[in-house]
């Protein structure tokens, strides 16, 4: 690996004497460090089905987040931030890529991410870049040589690896590439604690910059908290969001009421358990606060946490019972708005409490690390990086942003986009007893998304213009859409100037 000193230039010393050997020694210490500390090492840490509200930063009372919550008053807070696909598999392809799911092709019921879009990833730039990087937790997908082909992790482009396959297991002895920390920390959450521990150790030895992505299991089902933690929720009540229940959901379309998220309201005990369900949420939770304590500890242990910057956030939300829905996927605000911190310690505001309500969206997490480590950012990217909003907080990256659900039954498939202050919904699905339906929410104003505008209230100017940027998106996926995975037939799905009695012979399958 080339060091990054090796085209600054030292001057020469004629004689090579006892204080003149010691100049030289300190002035090219002095050199590296300067170069060192202009890239920064990034951590990237990502749970999973992680809902807003599960933060004490983010006003929830209930909860015990300390080691989140000062990594948020030294930080920024983004309160405006959105999964632009609210589930693991294509959330974390957005994730990597930079790009809306229907132009890096990766989600279940669709396909493996391919390895020419994998080349231009986060983690393979920055390696290229001369970054040691690491990986373990959840990775999410695999990558194929070419659409149809077999596909596999990408264990061999990361310097270190602790990543496993699909959805991985909370008993770290079953990560195959975790399995060494069992014994001390049998639950995974913690687990990835210390490997990030133990590669933060290694990588501040070298001359090289680091980054550690480290994708967290928990809170994903099956519940399954770490038992050292049952003290700490053990006989808690919760407050219930002003939207819980099913009598929040009949404004809603019947398309969102098809698939698993509104059964789950019940199956998954939020109807009538709804403390017990919420406390093992919530411990889970707790666990990741541990593993981020540990994390950060480290960064001091090593001496580096002054040239760290570190990013955290959710890979889709997680509704807990508002609108009398379970899971995630869906548009709504509980499925598709997650937390998000950023902590740049070089910065001059950190530590100043900031918060932002600037749109951000997880195709910003490319090229935010990326500007972060002074690597170009790939004109393919969708998103825009995150660092005018640390310089300053009202500033804005974005007008608006799109929300695809492209997964599950086809009924509850839906196309959304929103800006700093409405969102409009189209469900196209129109056969049997369905009506393809549009929904508008004042969400600056109507958070909890009680009110449907183009039911009631509808101000026409608003309704036009969210139309439009609709229609623009759906225009997007048209000339955009990758070849294969079956996203190209998905334009005339979401297009809502094709009545649907033309649309059957071009469904998605």
């Amino acid at each position: 690996m080339q060091n990054s000193t090796d085209n600054m230039r030292i001057p020469l010393i004629p004689a090579i004497g006892g204080l003149r050997l010691a100049f030289l020694i300190a002035a090219s210490l002095a050199l590296a460090v300067m170069a060192r500390s202009e890239r920064p090492n990034i951590v990237f840490l990502l749970t999973d089905d992680q809902n807003l509200y599960s933060m004490g930063c983010y006003g929830t009372p209930d909860v015990q987040t300390p080691n989140l919550d000062k990594l948020a008053s030294e930080g920024l807070v983004f309160d405006h931030h959105y999964d632009t696909t609210a589930i693991c598999m294509a959330s974390r392809a957005n994730v990597m890529t930079g790009e809306y799911e229907y132009k890096n092709g990766t989600n279940f019921e669709h396909g493996n991410m391919m390895q020419s879009t994998w080349e231009r990833t986060y983690p393979m730039l920055l390696r290229e870049a001369g970054y040691l990087t690491a990986f373990a937790g959840k990775f999410g997908f695999e990558v194929s040589p070419a659409p149809g082909e077999k596909g596999a992790l990408p264990e061999d482009d990361f310097d270190r690896w602790g990543g496993g396959p699909g959805q991985t297991h909370y008993e770290t002895a079953r990560n195959e590439s975790m399995k060494h920390y069992a014994k001390e920390y049998p639950h995974s959450t913690l687990s990835y604690g210390a490997f990030s521990r133990d590669f933060i150790k290694d990588a501040a030895k070298e001359d090289a910059p680091f980054c550690l992505s480290i994708s967290f299991k928990a809170a994903h089902r099956p519940t399954t908290p770490d038992p050292k933690f049952d003290h700490v929720y053990a006989g808690k009540t919760f407050t219930k969001p002003g939207n819980y229940g099913r009598e929040f959901a009949e404004h809603f379309a019947l398309q969102s009421k098809q698939g698993r998220q509104y059964v789950r309201f019940e199956d998954w005990g939020y109807s009538d358990r709804y403390d017990e369900v919420m406390a093992i949420y919530y411990q889970q939770i707790y666990g990741i606060d541990v593993a981020v304590g540990m994390i950060r500890d480290a960064l001091e242990d090593a001496g580096v946490s002054d040239n760290t910057a570190v990013i955290y956030t959710s890979d889709n939300g997680f509704f807990c019972g508002a609108h009398g829905y379970g899971s995630k996927v869906l548009p709504y605000e509980e499925g598709s708005r997650v937390p998000l911190i950023m902590y740049d310690p070089r910065h001059e505001n950190s530590g100043r409490g900031y918060r932002t309500s600037a749109l951000t969206g997880n195709i910003d997490f490319a090229p935010t690390i990326l500007e972060l480590a002074g690597v170009e950012i790939p004109d393919s990217m969708d998103g825009k990086s995150l660092l005018p909003l640390y310089d300053d907080p009202q500033d804005k990256i974005h007008e608006s942003l799109q929300l695809i659900n492209a997964w599950g039954p086809l009924e509850a498939q839906s196309l959304a986009v929103l800006t700093q202050d409405w969102k409009y919904i189209y469900w196209p699905y129109g056969a049997d007893e369905f009506t393809p339906t549009e929904e508008l929410y004042h969400i600056s104003e109507d958070r909890m998304e009680l009110l449907n505008r183009v039911q009631k209230n509808q101000p026409p100017e608003t309704l036009k213009a969210m139309r439009t940027l609709y229609d623009a998106a759906v225009e997007s996926w048209r000339q955009e859409a990758v070849p294969y995975n079956r996203y190209d037939v998905y334009a005339n799905f979401y297009d809502r100037s094709i009545p649907w009695s033309k649309k059957a012979e071009t469904l998605p399958k």
